[in-house]
This record gives structure tokens, sequence and C-alpha cells, in this order.
């Protein structure tokens, strides 16, 4: 869930094919990627998983309607631009109408902003989160990434990463980035199937992980 033309349909695709696309078109509606993960690869309890990526459209005219693709939530993956603060700020925001699951109407859990604590509201729920950072190949070093890593993650106990979806090397396995991909898909699974033992579920061995936009005057050309 991010601010619109953050990059997330090049993030899901980069993660789903491992290689990047060209000329990503603009979402509307929602568009869903398929990712093999293999769940605590290299260890005697191995196994493969399908995981479905939701990139949901962040048009301000799919505001009211985007709450249809918030449930059931397995896990979310907040994405901000890293040379757009402004998408970094509305991070927050995509917390609060994803999990609230209101979206920004008056029937939500949390009717004034200010009083969202993402911490508290995370912490009641266990959603696995994983912040990501774009286009940072537009950031010129490594220390100024940094200084552009994102409040929420800490808040949120998340961990984050930082890709240039252009670059299949962003996510080559034995990278940092990769290893933190990997790490969470682990987490979703271990929430959906072993916390929570539903073994007559339908939707066994498929699980969704949610990338959205959050409508903002910042766009980009996802």
């Amino acid at each position: 869930m991010f601010s619109k033309s953050v990059g997330k349909t090049s993030l899901s695709h980069l993660i789903c094919e491992q290689k990047p696309i060209r000329n990503p078109s603009w979402t509307v509606g929602c568009s869903v990627e398929v990712k093999l993960h293999e769940y605590k690869e290299g260890t005697p309890n191995q196994k493969t998983y399908f995981i479905e990526l939701w990139d949901i459209g962040g048009s301000q005219s799919h505001q009211n309607t985007r709450q249809v693709f918030y449930n059931p939530t397995h896990a979310i993956i907040l994405v901000h631009d890293l040379s757009n603060r402004k998408s970094q700020q509305n991070l927050q925001k995509w917390l609060q109408e994803v999990l609230s699951k209101e979206g920004n109407g008056s029937g939500g859990r949390y009717k004034n902003f200010d009083d969202f604590d993402p911490e508290k509201f995370v912490g009641s729920t266990q959603v696995p989160i994983l912040v990501v950072g774009t286009k940072s190949d537009l950031i010129e070093s490594k220390s100024s990434l940094h200084r552009r890593s994102s409040t929420i993650a800490e808040e949120c106990g998340a961990d984050e990463i930082f890709v240039d979806c252009l670059q299949v090397r962003s996510l080559a396995a034995g990278t940092t980035s990769s290893l933190k991909l990997s790490r969470f898909f682990d987490k979703v699974i271990e929430r959906r199937y072993y916390l929570n033992r539903d073994v007559n579920s339908p939707e066994k061995r498929r699980l969704q992980a949610y990338t959205s936009s959050y409508p903002q005057k910042a766009y980009h050309n996802d």
C-alpha cells in the first residue's frame, strides 16, 4: 500500500518474475501477481507455497471501494518512493486505511488520523509488515538512503528494504534485501498456517500480500 506512482507494480513484477517490467501500466482496481516461495528454505521443514501479491490501484475515484480488497489481510507491504518524501509521509495513512478496513470514511475505527497509533494497532493485529523504499537509483549515496528510512518501519517493528525495480540485482539471491523479503514471507506463512492452524481452509497454500496506493498529488508512472 503506497502512494500512487511509487513503483508498486514494478516491485510486484520484480518479486514474482525476477525481472524488471519496462513499461508498467496504471493499476485499475486490482492486479494480482503470484510467486512461488520456499518456506524455511534449506531446512527439513522446507515447503513450497503460492503467495499472491495484490497490487491495488490508488486512484482517487476508487478510494471508497478499495476496502473490498482488504479482507482478509494476511500481510502488508508498505511502499514509498525514496525520491519523494511525501510518499513516505503517507505510509501511516495507508496503514490506517487497510487495518481499519473502512478507508477514510466516517465508519473507520479511527475517525481522526491523530488517534491512530500504528505500533499499538499493529501489535494487536499481528499482521506481518514489510516497508520497501523504491527508486534507490535516484539517491546519491548509501548514507542518504538511511536518512530516508521510514519511521513507520521502526514504529511497527518491521524490516525495511531499498530497491531499484529496474535492476534484478536489487533482489538477487543472497542479498540483504532478498533475505529480508524471504523472512517476511516466512512470517506470513507461519501466521496463516502454523500459528492459526486451519487445515480445512480452502485457501490453504494461497496467501495474499497487499500492495496499494494512497491517493495524493505526487504521482509517478506506475
